[in-house]
């Protein structure tokens, strides 16, 4: 997620949750310990009554339980996997009781592999079918042996190929989760990322001064919800230390005062009483029109019940408002009231936490062993039965799949080409759902003057439409190593904050500090540095994460991650229903769709379908036809381009002919052209090779002084092209061929000149 995919992790649920309670951090040792006191440590098939294994069955059913799995039933997908025979009968409850053991048992160490000859130690063997269908689904859909631990990289399952290949485009979360799940199903995977550093909106930037820095977290930044979480995972298996976000959170009038805590509780209560009888006008109603608001129905339920009467009581509730708005990025005008909240059940139960270091930890970790090509911005995706093909700029990478993991941003501006275009079912959930925008300005001071103990503390504002500006500060100074503030920036203030200049910010940044603290005789220094996030105008992102925006549905979730055919496929948390505008939303989709990709090209194998073929290039008889009459000829050097665009961009096709010239590179031919393709040690026959260039490339070479030679060494020096046979030219050059030939037939030809 780079937009702050993940502080739409929010740090708090949708709704406000400043629980005053325990101060106490949070042991990630927890679930650690949980089991070993439940089921007395390493499992053991010897010394154990019939009362202790019920009990050891109950235990495991709530860890699977926590981890998503129904007590007594299946989910949906286990069923379509078909993992029993009869279903509703003994097979599947014994089947369940197997599937929560295997659960239990890798929660149990999560940084060693479990394979099945551990699972064969504690269950008897009149169920070995069962253990092979209970821990197949489990592996296959990442829900056990999953993460970073060194220990994993040598276990690739036996059924695993090398022969299938995965494109991904993006090295998020959901990228990078993807791309070690499918390499440790045996898959060649390519990392494409626009970016020159990986984590999408997971991003943390060392700020400060030499000697002294800090890691500030400038997009996803919070865990949310600690049990069953798989970020927690990772953070078990690195053994990084977790900081529980402390529960206090004074609130600060718009004049620096402190909020009265009774009344503060009041107007929490109040607001949190509205939203449930939203709920329940909801339950009414039998569901509010698609078209009616959030913000809409929480005006009306205001004025019906006369709340926040006061002026404070006000700047309390927006407070509130923006709180919620912060954690959908988006308005209340714009949130559903029909479903702004359908994934509050499957919210990650817990404390929210902090990674001590920040979450580059993570995203380092992940990127072990994972090629990734950087700066590669996707303009193009063409899939089809062949195959697919990317295209970043002027290069053009092929594979038997592609896995799409931008942000619903990029989705939306349409900023990539997909050929054929995505259905319009896709296309119509794309345009619905909502990606709204957080901010934030991160500042380093010299020292903390704001209390070690808080971890959050909120402002008021005088006026509703400017309620998100600064009105939550989050302290890192417990994991970042350094002073660090970072205030928040929600709802329509986000607007104008990006376009305001960052020293103005940090003026009204510091003056709300200082109308906080002055009074209280604690100086607040000049900061050292600060940074202001811009994820709305961010070409890669276009805003920070999803929500479920008037005139959509959680089903929209569902179709975004919808795959077309058995090609191109989708991840990130705005294919997550349950899990969406959180970190952990973004890597579960990606061991989703890894999983995925995996059952598709097993069935497709199976019935005889092979992956890992080469693209068929071009009709040869279209081609020798195109070249019948270039556009261009600057000597053995033939030029066809698309006359339809004068785009630098468009792609054409070069035609060298290498007659005498093959002596002289002979030596060399293996370095500069396909390997398979000879050239005629002092032949009779010319050589004819091609590739396929871009306008701009054609434009280029043409201005190239001297002869053949000079033109050759310029293709494959500067611009570090290569020459192939026509079958080589795979279905791009299908494509730029189809294309060309098909705009000459329509009209006339658009010429360069010649040479």
């Amino acid at each position: 997620m780079e937009t702050p995919v993940c502080d739409g992790d929010g740090v708090l649920p949708k709704r406000s949750l400043r629980r005053k309670v325990s101060l106490k951090n949070y042991d990630e040792k927890l679930m650690d310990e949980l089991i070993e006191k439940h089921l007395g440590g390493p499992l053991k098939k010897r010394n154990r009554t019939r009362a202790d294994l019920e009990k050891e069955t109950e235990m495991e059913a709530m860890i699977a339980l926590s981890l998503g799995f129904p007590i007594d039933a299946l989910l949906d997908e286990e069923i379509k996997a078909g993992v029993v025979r009869d279903m509703g009968g003994k097979e599947q409850n014994d089947y369940i009781v197997v599937r929560n053991h295997i659960l239990a048992r890798w929660r149990d160490n999560v940084r060693v592999w479990l394979c099945k000859g551990q699972i064969r130690e504690t269950v008897s063997s009149e169920y070995e079918h069962l253990i092979s269908s209970a821990y197949d689904f489990l592996l296959y859909n990442g829900y056990i042996n999953f993460g970073v631990s060194p220990a994993f990289t040598s276990h690739i399952p036996e059924e695993a190929s090398s022969e299938r290949s995965v494109l991904i485009i993006g090295a998020g979360l959901a990228g990078l989760a993807a791309a070690r799940q499918l390499l440790s199903f045996g898959f060649k995977v390519l990392v494409l990322e626009g970016r020159n550093r990986p984590g999408g909106r997971v991003y943390t930037q060392k700020l400060g001064k030499k000697g002294h820095y800090a890691a500030v977290e400038l997009g996803g930044s919070v865990i949310t919800g600690i049990h069953a979480n798989p970020l927690g995972v990772l953070a078990r298996q690195l053994s990084i230390p977790l900081h529980k976000v402390r529960d206090k959170c004074p609130l600060y009038k718009p004049d620096g005062t402190l909020v009265d805590e009774e009344r503060d509780s009041t107007i929490e209560f109040t607001f949190n009483r509205l939203l449930d009888k939203v709920t329940e006008l909801r339950k009414i109603m039998g569901g509010f029109a698609s078209d009616i608001s959030l913000g809409s129905v929480l005006d009306t339920l205001q004025e019906l019940y006369s709340v926040a009467k006061s002026k404070e009581e006000r700047q309390l509730l927006d407070w509130h408002l923006a709180n919620l708005e912060y954690a959908n990025a988006g308005c209340v005008s714009e949130l559903s009231a029909a479903y702004w909240d359908q994934d509050d059940p499957y919210e990650m139960g817990g404390d929210h936490c902090f990674l001590a270091g920040g979450n580059w930890r993570l995203i380092k970790a992940l990127c072990e062993g994972v090629p990734i090509l950087y700066g590669k911005t996707v303009r193009t995706i063409r899939h089809g039965s062949d195959g697919v093909e990317v295209i970043a700029g002027d290069q053009v990478f092929q594979a038997d799949i592609v896995l799409c993991t931008v942000p619903l941003g990029v989705l939306k501006r349409k900023t990539i080409t997909f050929e054929p275009e995505l259905p319009k079912r896709k296309l119509d959930a794309i345009n619905r759902l909502g990606f709204g925008l957080l901010n934030k300005v991160a500042i380093v001071f010299p020292h903390v003057f704001w209390g070690e103990d808080l971890d959050t503390f909120g402002c008021l504002s005088n006026h509703a439409h400017e309620r998100g500006e600064f009105f939550l500060f989050y302290s890192y100074h417990t994991v970042s190593g350094g002073a660090v503030l970072v205030a928040l920036v929600a709802g329509e203030a986000t607007q104008d904050f990006e376009r305001t200049d960052p020293t103005i910010l940090l003026h009204r940044v510091l003056k709300v500090l200082r109308g906080i603290y002055n009074p209280k005789g604690i100086d607040v220094p000049n900061p050292i540095q600060t940074v202001c996030t811009k994820w709305g105008s961010d070409a890669l992102s276009y805003g920070s994460y999803s929500h479920v925006r008037v005139g959509s549905t959680g089903v929209d979730y569902d179709i975004v991650a919808e795959s077309v055919g058995s090609r191109l496929f989708f991840a990130g948390e705005a294919t997550s229903r349950k899990y969406p505008a959180t970190m952990h939303g973004a890597f579960l989709s990606g061991l989703r769709e890894a999983g995925h990709i995996f059952r598709t090209t097993r069935t497709l194998q199976m019935y005889g379908r092979k992956y890992g073929q080469k693209n068929p290039g071009p009709n040869l008889d279209a081609l020798l036809s195109l070249f019948r009459r270039p556009d261009l000829a600057v000597g053995n050097f033939l030029f066809i381009i698309d006359p339809l665009t004068k785009d630098p961009k468009s792609l054409g096709l070069l035609r060298v002919v290498l007659e005498d010239l093959s002596s002289v590179f002979c030596s060399d031919c293996n370095l500069m052209v396909d390997r398979g393709t000879k050239c005629p040690m002092h032949g009779n026959l010319p050589l004819e090779l091609y590739a396929i260039v871009s306008r701009e490339q054609v434009e280029q070479l043409q201005l190239v002084e001297g002869g053949d030679r000079d033109r050759l060494l310029y293709l494959f020096n500067d611009l570090g092209l290569k020459l192939m046979g026509p079958s080589a030219l795979g279905a791009l050059g299908h494509s730029v061929v189809t294309r060309i030939s098909s705009a000459r037939r329509g009209r006339g030809r658009y010429r360069l000149g010649s040479a």
